[in-house]
């Protein structure tokens, strides 16, 4: 290639991936809107964007891939968790982790209610953007809990079998129940332990206590999850104010999930 033939090789090759980058740039900005619900960016989710970065959540989380990594990724937080236990939560987080239990701990950050809210709506907000599967592996702080309790990285079924189905749909992100649910005895993380919830949940119907619709340890799995008002299971961190912390994870699942589901969650003994 002689040296003309080379500038003109640089010339035209800088030319077109310029011409393609700028392309590739101005259709991003064309579907920024539409992508990230540009109209329902309200004078409350802004107050709560404010909220974020004065009080420099980003030093410890991420957002869409930015930011720290020392505590979970909070992209789509409220849809694992829900707007009710993460008002409790910011309250006073020392409620639901310890540094003595759980090797880690959020500080008080003194939020006011209406702080609180705002942050809640600005990341309610960020859940809803069409974020194109990133950040691909959403980060879970795991590192407290014991080896048997930390949840694996397959979330497709190894057979057609509903159990092996149910645990697929189990692990899966949305809807994340490994992510406030764990299956060992005795490790509790948002939710109650579900190590033994089969044996359990029949108890619990028998019990006169119980004022739910379900009258087998299936049909109340199946109510925990679709009605998880149904009945709040005994504990200062699973509900407030005769409402359970968990989202609607029902709604997010088909029926065949859900049945899935319960057949994974009843062989739990």
């Amino acid at each position: 290639m002689t040296k003309r033939q080379t500038r003109l090789f640089f010339i035209i090759g800088t030319a077109v991936f310029a011409a393609i980058f700028t392309g590739l740039t101005i259709d991003s900005h064309r579907q920024f809107g539409a992508l990230t619900h540009a109209e329902a960016i309200t004078p409350q989710v802004i107050a709560g964007k404010h909220v974020w970065h004065r009080k420099n959540c980003i030093n410890c989380h991420t957002l869409l891939g930015e930011g720290a990594y020392y505590a979970p990724d909070l992209t789509k937080i409220t849809q694992q968790r829900g707007p009710a236990y993460l008002h409790q939560f910011l309250q006073d987080p020392s409620k639901f982790y310890s540094e003595q239990r759980h090797g880690r701990v959020m500080p008080n950050l003194q939020l006011s209610d209406e702080q609180i809210t705002d942050v809640i709506a600005f990341l309610t907000w960020v859940s809803n953007i069409d974020n194109q599967g990133w950040p691909p592996r959403p980060i879970v702080v795991s590192a407290a809990l014991p080896e048997a309790a930390r949840p694996a990285e397959a979330t497709t079924a190894a057979s057609a079998n509903p159990v092996a189905l149910g645990e697929a749909v189990f692990r899966r992100s949305p809807p994340g129940c490994f992510g406030c649910h764990s299956t060992t005895a005795g490790t509790v993380l948002v939710g109650p332990s579900l190590a033994g919830i089969g044996t359990r949940a029949a108890a619990v119907v028998a019990d006169p206590s119980y004022h739910g619709s379900a009258k087998s340890a299936a049909d109340y799995i199946r109510e925990s999850i679709a009605v998880p008002n149904a009945y709040i299971v005994p504990g200062p961190t699973f509900g407030a104010g005769g409402q359970s912390f968990m989202p609607p994870v029902g709604a997010q699942l088909k029926p065949d999930e859900i049945d899935q589901l319960v057949a994974y969650l009843a062989t739990f003994k």
